[in-house]
């Protein structure tokens, strides 16, 4: 991957109308359509003032990789842990290295924004090698979420 990209680490409010349709349409290409799987992706979390939005966008100022992060507060009313999610590459740059540079800048975002947080996930079976690579831990059995093999996964300071 030769390409030069664009880093965006940004609230929704932070974003234009064109950088937010570019992310929705790549998460919606690849989580409902790519993998057919009919939910909402449209969750309202998206526009919470303290998500963090991570993307990165090619010379076309398409988004080409991306993740979403919550604070604690904003986590379903869960646990007190940070949650990645979201986390999505365009097809034409798997297998790339992109995915390590995205889960890269999540930590370094997750670090300016949220420190010393713990951080959860859930890891699609066959991708968590890449989160356990950052320290990671798997802390579930799998489970089925919408027809897709997962496993949370958590990372402690």
């Amino acid at each position: 991957m030769s390409e030069e990209l664009n880093w965006v680490d940004a609230s929704i409010a932070e974003l234009s109308a064109v950088q937010l349709h570019h992310l929705l349409k790549l998460r919606v290409d690849v989580f409902v359509v790519e993998q057919r799987c009919a939910y909402a992706e449209l969750d309202g979390l998206d526009a919470l003032p303290t998500t963090r939005h991570v993307f990165a966008t090619d010379a076309g100022a398409h988004v080409v990789a991306a993740a979403r992060i919550l604070a604690a507060d904003a986590a379903l009313g869960e646990k007190a842990a940070v949650r990645i999610g979201r986390v999505v590459v365009a097809k034409p740059y798997r297998g790339t290295g992109l995915a390590q540079q995205l889960m890269e800048r999540v930590l370094a975002c997750c670090q300016v924004h949220y420190p010393n947080s713990t951080l959860e996930l859930s890891a699609q079976v066959g991708v968590d090698g890449l989160y356990a690579a950052y320290g990671f831990e798997v802390v579930s059995e799998d489970y089925l979420e919408d027809g897709i093999a997962h496993r949370d996964m958590r990372l402690i300071p």
